[in-house]
């Protein structure tokens, strides 16, 4: 497996549209969810699990009542790649199935 190649700003433009929550922020994607304590841990620990097996991990950020995740593909320069909106839809799918409070 290569080096992941890093999308252009209108590719990333095209991807963010299909992420309800998520937003650029420089070389990364964001999206903090409200979400009670105890569940975004066992949310985390799910998150910790699936990105192992996938090789790419999220930064994420526990409060006591939010937890955000910001992506970035570290092996392409620290670039937004396809992996990382990929692993942005396993988070969602992930803390939707932890009791996440809807944004909307």
């Amino acid at each position: 497996m290569g080096v992941p190649v890093p999308l252009s700003d209108e590719e990333i433009e095209v991807r963010l549209a299909g992420l309800s929550g998520w937003s650029r922020d420089g070389h990364e994607i964001t999206r903090t969810y409200p979400i009670r304590y105890h569940a975004a841990v066992a949310a985390i620990v799910t998150i910790a699990d699936r990105s192992r097996r996938i090789q790419h991990h999220a930064d994420l950020d526990l409060r006591m009542d939010h937890l955000r995740a910001a992506i970035t593909t570290h092996d392409a320069g620290h670039r937004l790649t396809d992996a990382d909106f990929d692993l942005a839809r396993r988070i969602d799918e992930i803390v939707a199935a932890h009791q996440a409070i809807p944004l909307d």
